[in-house]
């Protein structure tokens, strides 16, 4: 890979890593309901489930759509639903205490293994992984480079994700009023609904 290509290449990790997407406002929204240490998990299964995403795809993985063009449609709109489902989640994660008033438990953070699974139907996840190999990425080339591209993306997208956890920690005091934290948890989850529109557009 050329110099000039793989900056290239690192610049566009770096902006799809950072920008919102379904994996941020989750980050944030879990950053402020749980904290920076309990979303940790969630924060690594993203990047170690991307990482492995990138790799499999660019060691061909990305053939099977050309093959078969409807499972992606199939994921695209699964990882919708799914989305959906998780920004349900979102809109009622309760309190910030470890139960809601009327003594049930409110949700946890995201697992580990759940993070990580999701980022095979997110449909941002896919068009971040299809885009790198189209384009900057030439498909004739070998195991290694593909591993190399997965692993400087895992390093790029590991502290642009973590600032969103980071800022989310930092305003969680400004939202111990109930109030305000279920009108945030509702904006987080419209803003995730939202998020959809742009990626389920894209052919």
């Amino acid at each position: 890979m050329a110099i000039h290509t793989f900056m290239a290449f690192a610049l566009f990790a770096l902006v799809s890593s950072i920008t919102p997407g379904p994996n941020n406002l989750m980050l944030l929204a879990s950053g402020v309901n749980f904290g920076f240490r309990a979303t940790l998990p969630h924060m690594m299964g993203i990047n170690l489930g991307f990482m492995v995403l990138v790799l499999a795809v660019g060691v061909g993985l990305a053939g099977l759509f050309a093959v078969f063009p409807w499972l992606y449609v199939v994921l695209k709109w699964g990882g919708a639903a799914y989305l959906l489902y998780l920004a349900w989640n979102i809109a009622n994660a309760g309190s910030l205490e470890n139960k809601t008033q009327d003594g049930t438990h409110k949700a946890s953070p995201m697992s580990f293994m759940s993070a990580a699974a999701f980022q095979w139907i997110n449909p941002k996840a896919w068009i971040m992984a299809l885009g790198a190999f189209s384009t900057y990425i030439p498909a004739s080339s070998g195991f290694w480079v593909v591993a190399l591209a997965a692993a400087v993306f895992a390093l790029i997208n590991l502290p642009s994700i973590s600032l969103w956890v980071l800022f989310g920690a930092k305003v969680r005091h400004l939202l111990k009023v109930e109030r305000n934290l279920r009108i945030f948890n509702y904006g987080m989850a419209l803003l995730l609904v939202l998020s959809l529109y742009p990626m389920l557009v894209t052919s």
